[in-house]
């Protein structure tokens, strides 16, 4: 976990309403603890991310109010196929075949 301080001492330019401003936008979700922000790596990701679409893309702040949830479902899914993925490969032999055919046929 990373303050607040610890953020904008890391993204030199970084501002705090800034960061406030992505914070209201939901582009980031730190935890607060007894009105402080905590930040976790995720959050430090996703500034990564923000910066690099407005700087290097040149993205705006509506096309990232659509790139940033999308991103989110992207990764969702690709956290619920890995649990499909594991829940076949725990399966009998016979099963994962037929799965398998059934892939195939498709």
């Amino acid at each position: 976990m990373r303050s607040e301080q610890e953020i904008l001492g890391a993204f030199s330019e970084l501002r705090q309403e800034t960061l406030y401003i992505w914070i209201e936008r939901g582009w980031l979700a730190p935890l607060r603890d007894g009105g402080r922000f905590q930040f976790r790596e995720i959050d430090v990701a996703r500034i990564r991310l923000i910066e690099e679409f407005r700087t290097d893309l040149d993205i705006g702040e509506d096309a990232i109010d659509v790139i940033l949830p999308l991103l989110d479902q992207v990764h969702g899914l690709r956290r619920e196929l890995r649990r499909l993925a594991d829940a076949v490969s725990s399966q009998p032999e016979d099963v994962r075949q037929s799965i398998a055919r059934t892939l195939a046929d498709d």
